[in-house]
């Protein structure tokens, strides 16, 4: 039987990706929407979560997708309800408000999963073997895109807690941190708008153990064709991953990947965390962008406007 969700939050990535992949799963069925403004035809809507977790004791699971800065409160909600709880990337505003969430969770013998959407597109994994038994030379990540394609209107971006450019660059390191052994950050750089609170583009230095060293380059303004891509040297041929991980070549040779359908897999993990009794929240990703802007080097840059 399929296990009933609530999705919080009916914006654009829910409305893009949440809502279909809940919709072709056989693992879930969509029993309610929380929301101020967006509303789902043929189901229970409301506009405060508190309302939905004490009228709909009948749904355990609940996708939290409204933006990083509100989210704590309403996974506390929802965790104290006795709810399993999914997060939209980023998991959460400061990595110890997340880390407060594990605890709860472990305390209330509920499933939290902090999904990290790049991680299940089709070349990461095939990426991730080819890599193990060679040695790393060097990564370079671009990953650039426009912004107001992306984000259209959305002002909680640039405000504190909004991630700025990190909102897709942590899809960048999430790959990165899946397939690599660990870095750290040793340096970055964060072009930041008079106007705005969080950067518009950053570039970040980092460094592995293991004798590598990582370059970063996260850009928001590129209009036209959009970059995401992740390079990198071994002692046996150059990998590449192209597209946010949706491609796959070693020495110029392409590889074959798979269906494109990273929400698909986040909603198939999250099946197989619940029927486990598990949970599964890395916070690698999240650690790099927090020391990013604990070393970062803030540059002034001309204002931003939609």
């Amino acid at each position: 039987m399929a296990t009933k969700i609530a999705v919080v939050g009916i914006g654009k990535i829910a409305r893009d990706q949440h809502l279909p992949s809940i919709g072709r799963s056989a693992e879930f069925e969509l029993a309610a929407a929380v929301s101020r403004h967006g509303r789902v035809e043929g189901i229970d809507n409301y506009t405060n979560l508190e309302t939905m977790l004490r009228e709909r004791p009948d749904i355990p699971a609940v996708a939290l997708c409204v933006p990083p800065v509100p989210r704590y409160e309403m996974a506390v909600a929802a965790l104290k309800a006795g709810r399993h709880v999914l997060l939209e990337k980023p998991p959460g505003t400061t990595v110890g408000e997340v880390e407060a969430l594990i605890e709860l969770a472990r305390r209330q013998n509920v499933t939290l999963f902090a999904t990290w959407h790049s991680r299940f597109a089709p070349c990461v994994e095939p990426a991730r073997t080819w890599l193990e038994g060679k040695q790393i030379r060097h990564v370079e990540i671009v990953w650039k895109e426009d912004v107001r394609r992306w984000h259209p209107g959305q002002d909680w971006i640039w405000e504190a807690g909004g991630f700025g450019v990190f909102d897709p660059g942590i899809n960048a390191l999430s790959i990165l941190t899946a397939i690599v052994p660990p870095v750290f950050v040793t340096a970055a750089t964060l072009e930041t708008p008079e106007n705005c609170q969080t950067p518009i583009a950053a570039k970040l230095a980092m460094r592995s153990l293991a004798g590598f060293d990582v370059a970063a380059d996260f850009d928001w303004r590129q209009e036209g064709p959009q970059t995401w891509e992740i390079r990198i040297e071994t002692d046996q041929g150059l990998l590449v991953l192209a597209d946010g991980g949706s491609r796959m070549s070693v020495d110029g040779g392409e590889h074959p990947g798979g269906l494109e359908a990273e929400y698909d897999g986040i909603y198939h993990r999250f099946a197989a965390l619940l029927k486990a009794g598990e949970g599964d929240v890395d916070l690698a990703p999240h650690k790099l962008v927090a020391d990013a802007f604990l070393l970062g080097r803030k540059v002034d840059v001309g204002p931003f406007h939609e």
